[in-house]
């Protein structure tokens, strides 16, 4: 938290340095100068991820929720309903895309901080210790590199969901009327069955990042 906390003081400053003149070194640099290693910031930064996560499966529960309720529409403003529904489409896509430039800002992290630990290794005079730094680091990588997948095998469940939330939302534009609306409950159970998986291959990739970062502190 207090490494979060300073993230939000001094990230603005920090990022347009990097925007200006790609000094990713510098970025880096910076934070080091604080006492944050690249370790630090990973987990910082999966810590970050895990709680986009969060919030799109609930978001898209919610999205779900709406377009179900929609389905089962028995009188009143159906405009109102449908604009409540691209609302929480729109909502959805941004939490989604949320978690996708977390991860990318993850990667960019651990693959600095890989490449560093990869570097030093030739500083070692006690072959022993190198030994041991290179075991440690190669664990650490099969151990990112499983959670990078479990990741990306989340972001992979969001897309069918975000485009059959899409298909709706855009149907229902050109077809305010009862016959549209019974027309889409057929679809409301496949629907159901792609968020519930997709909300277990979260549950799984936030649970993932947890274990990550218990392992990453103890190494």
């Amino acid at each position: 938290m207090k490494l979060q906390n300073t993230l939000n003081i001094i990230l603005p400053g920090l990022l347009l340095c990097a925007l200006a003149g790609g000094c990713q070194s510098a970025y880096y640099a910076a934070w080091q100068k604080l006492g944050y290693e690249k370790r630090d910031i990973l987990v910082s930064r999966v810590q970050k991820t895990s709680e986009a996560q969060t919030a799109a499966k609930q978001q898209f529960q919610t999205t779900l929720d709406q377009f179900k309720s929609i389905t089962h529409f028995n009188g009143g403003d159906l405009e109102a309903e449908y604009n409540k529904l691209n609302a929480d489409y729109e909502d959805c896509q941004s939490r989604a895309d949320a978690v996708v430039n977390e991860i990318s800002s993850v990667d960019k992290v651990a693959t600095a901080m890989f490449d560093e630990w990869n570097s030093e290794l030739s500083e070692y005079n006690d072959p022993k210790l190198k030994e041991a730094s290179q075991q440690k680091l190669d664990d650490s990588k099969a151990r990112y590199k499983q959670l990078l997948a479990v990741m990306v095998k989340s972001v992979d469940k969001m897309k069918p969901v975000l485009a059959a939330f899409h298909d709706q939302v855009l149907f229902l534009k050109h077809n305010l009327n009862a016959s549209a609306i019974a027309s889409l409950q057929t679809t409301a159970t496949g629907i159901d069955t792609n968020v519930q998986n997709l909300i277990q291959e979260m549950d799984a990739s936030i649970n993932e990042a947890n274990s990550f970062i218990e392992n990453l502190k103890k190494t």
